[in-house]
């Protein structure tokens, strides 16, 4: 059987670009990625009185689970998450998935190599 987590990714808009490369070179398939405006700790910038925005990208990616950790830390390291105000992700776990017929035979191969190198051997 099959487990997922969707990826969730606030980040800088100019980050973004880096963000996905690091995660699809990491094993994400691809992103989904709409804009967005946040609030932070920190208060909004002003300017002659006006409010302004923060604009931020929210990327979603569907992973295998057993490939999530290793996509956060290239998300963590491509976004430079260690830099206040870069941005953040974080993972939620998927009990149900439609729509990803085509990806099921290459999930199953990847499934089977894993428990292949899980196996001991003696």
């Amino acid at each position: 059987m099959m487990h997922f987590k969707l990826i969730v990714v606030m980040s800088r808009t100019d980050l973004t670009d880096r963000i996905v490369d690091a995660a699809k070179a990491a094993g994400a398939t691809g992103a989904t990625v709409v804009p967005g405006r946040g609030t932070g700790i920190h208060e909004a910038r002003t300017f002659f009185g006006l409010t302004l925005d923060i604009q931020r990208d929210i990327s979603f990616m569907l992973v295998e689970e057993h490939l999530t950790p290793g996509i956060l830390a290239a998300i963590h390291e491509g976004g430079n998450f260690a830099s206040p105000g870069t941005g953040i992700a974080f993972a939620l776990r998927v009990d149900e998935v439609a729509g990803l017929e085509s990806q099921i035979p290459r999930f199953k191969e990847e499934l089977e190599a894993l428990a292949k190198d899980a196996t001991p051997t003696s």
